[in-house]
């Protein structure tokens, strides 16, 4: 995993997949959302959905996919992935059932973090 993003609230990281996928962590430890901070909530929220809309608008995916676990890790953070029909998992979720062997052909990845990271920093 690399970070796509960081600043003293949060960091971003990319989970080498064959779908985008990104997640958000808080750089303090919480265990549940709501023990952060309003601001920091707010922060994560706007993230959210910068990253969404990007998705969306740069690979034109069947549906995006936004959770939030922490049962193996109690710390808070979020997943945001693009999802295709034609990924080896879907419906399922990520961590579910693979139900075919696929490749996609989908947009450059690195383009689309290059892309992100430079409205993410001049936000």
């Amino acid at each position: 995993m690399s970070i796509l993003y960081e600043n003293k609230h949060i960091k971003i990281e990319i989970e080498n997949a064959e779908i985008p996928w990104l997640k958000i962590f808080t750089q303090k430890t919480y265990k549940e959302m709501s023990d952060v901070p309003r601001d920091l909530r707010i922060e994560i929220y706007d993230l959210l959905d910068v990253i969404e809309k990007e998705m969306l608008n740069y690979f034109n995916p069947t549906k995006i996919n936004i959770a939030s676990f922490g049962n193996y890790m109690p710390h808070v953070h979020w997943h945001i992935m693009a999802r295709f029909e034609e990924d080896s998992y879907y419906p399922e979720p990520m961590w579910g059932t693979k139900r075919r062997e696929t490749t996609l052909s989908l947009p450059s990845f690195n383009i689309f973090y290059d892309r992100l990271k430079g409205i993410l920093h001049e936000r």
